[in-house]
């Protein structure tokens, strides 16, 4: 007699185990979004202004048309969404620039795109009329303009997508000479920048300064709106195209294999990409390495499957940035530190671990 196996111990067909980590990446997005919620209604009740839960309540509400009003609407909830949706925007550039040019540690910052949509920006602030100085700490750069402003940054940060793009298909660049070549373009539009600040008035030089800092507390609600409609019209692109970048991420002949237009996608992803990177500087200034660490720790947790990578890229920048603007504003409050240097702080050391990984791609 042939002795039946326990249904426990029999192995697990492929389907299950598909369906078990499907689930499973299911329910780290789930758990990513509620801790993005989380640390927004927390930083809804954090700054300097003494607000108690009933009154942001009251606030959100419109029961409460006191300071506690002006407050949320005006200086709190403008800085969260657009911290929120900048943070995902990056995040999702940065994990689209890294599929797209093979290359994990591409992203917005060590590509140039950030520095060449700085320079943009900046052109448009001092020389074109877009941006009012004000002698206010607080505020010393309003974006008067905010569609020159981001056209100009745009712009320039096409020119330094399509020289990236040229010198790997036309030079045979490997993936690390393209983040060198990231490195030099950065470096070239900040002296560029430089230049700028050189034949500029000193209230400018310190008001271009003091922009660049990046700092989600000069957006408006005009902003977030901007920001807002270019992000979801680029992600939903994104998601469209999960099934190229997947194919991509086995290399370019073997996506051609299967039907894909390789350098039609990569260029698009890459414009669409450079569109939201060009945004949330223009608006913000430079936030660092977003783009590069948001992506790089879903793809240690979630894998290489962008169905769930691009969505998870998005919401782990959101917090990221959401977090360090929180901590910006309440580490020495009333004093808020540029959030650029905060996220820094947690780009640099992944980007040192990369190196040390040796460029894995997976």
């Amino acid at each position: 007699m042939v002795e039946k196996t326990p249904a426990a111990v029999l192995p697990v067909s492929s389907t299950d185990a598909f369906l078990q980590s499907s689930a499973r990446k299911r329910l780290i997005l789930l758990e990513l979004a509620i801790l993005t919620l989380l640390l927004a209604v927390f930083a809804l009740h954090a700054g300097a202004a003494d607000t108690s839960p009933l009154q942001v309540l009251r606030a959100l509400l419109q029961l409460d048309t006191g300071i506690s009003n002006v407050v949320i609407w005006n200086i709190r909830l403008p800085r969260i969404l657009a911290g929120i949706a900048a943070g995902a925007g990056l995040a999702v550039a940065g994990c689209v620039m890294q599929t797209s040019l093979r290359n994990p540690l591409a992203s917005p910052s060590t590509l140039g795109i950030s520095h060449a949509a700085a320079f943009g920006a900046n052109l448009a602030i001092v020389f074109f009329g877009a941006g009012t100085i004000h002698s206010s700490t607080q505020d010393a750069v309003l974006i008067g303009n905010p569609y020159l402003v981001t056209l100009t940054a745009f712009a320039f940060s096409m020119v330094a997508m399509t020289l990236l793009l040229l010198l790997a298909r036309l030079r045979g660049f490997s993936p690390e000479s393209v983040v060198l070549a990231g490195v030099a373009f950065g470096s070239l539009f900040a002296a560029g920048s430089t230049l700028v600040q050189y034949f500029a008035e000193d209230v400018q030089v310190a008001a271009m300064v003091f922009w660049t800092f990046g700092d989600l507390g000069r957006v408006s609600w005009q902003e977030v709106a901007i920001l807002t409609v270019l992000l979801t019209g680029a992600f939903l692109y994104f998601l469209l195209h999960r099934w190229d970048y997947n194919a991509l991420d086995s290399g370019d002949d073997s996506a051609a294999g299967l039907g894909v237009h390789v350098e039609q996608i990569r260029f698009r992803s890459m414009l669409a990409a450079s569109l939201v990177t060009a945004v949330a500087v223009s608006f913000m200034g430079i936030i660092g390495f977003i783009g590069l660490v948001a992506p790089q720790i879903m793809r240690r947790v979630l894998g290489v499957d962008h169905r769930y990578l691009i969505p998870a890229s998005a919401v782990t920048g959101a917090a990221l940035l959401l977090f360090s603007d929180t901590l910006a504003r309440t580490m020495i409050s009333p004093v808020v530190l540029p959030v650029g240097a905060i996220t820094s702080f947690f780009g640099a050391p992944m980007f040192l671990f990369l190196l040390a990984k040796g460029y894995s791609k997976r």
